[in-house]
């Protein structure tokens, strides 16, 4: 909240991904930016790689978007880090709107819940 209120909507996201990134260290949250997440397919580690804005407390992920509006292929996006890395938490957090706008995704038993 602290980096849409300051900034507003209509930057690209790497300016909230720096911002966003101050405070993480104000707050003293623990973090990764533009962390590597590793792909495993029945216990295999793939080659292929992708990259999370941010990893905070080794285990929530943290995509950001300055968009119009998160569509379902966002949503899918963060989705499938938690699936491929078995983590349990992701957040969702678009800029690109009138209003901050964020969206929770854990990865359960019961498969993602958002």
């Amino acid at each position: 909240m602290n980096v849409f209120n300051e900034l507003g909507n209509g930057f690209l996201e790497a300016v909230y991904q720096e911002a966003l990134e101050i405070e993480f260290q104000q707050m003293g949250i623990p973090y990764l930016r533009e962390a590597r997440i590793d792909i495993y397919y029945k216990g295999y580690k793939l080659n292929k790689e992708y990259y999370a804005d941010f990893i905070c407390y080794d285990k929530i992920i943290v995509e950001l978007k300055s968009i119009a509006r998160l569509v379902n292929a966002n949503k899918a996006q963060v989705i499938n880090y938690l699936h491929g890395t078995k983590m349990k938490v992701g957040l969702l957090v678009n800029f690109g709107e009138s209003s901050l706008k964020w969206e929770r995704l854990t990865n359960l038993k019961g498969g993602v819940v958002g």
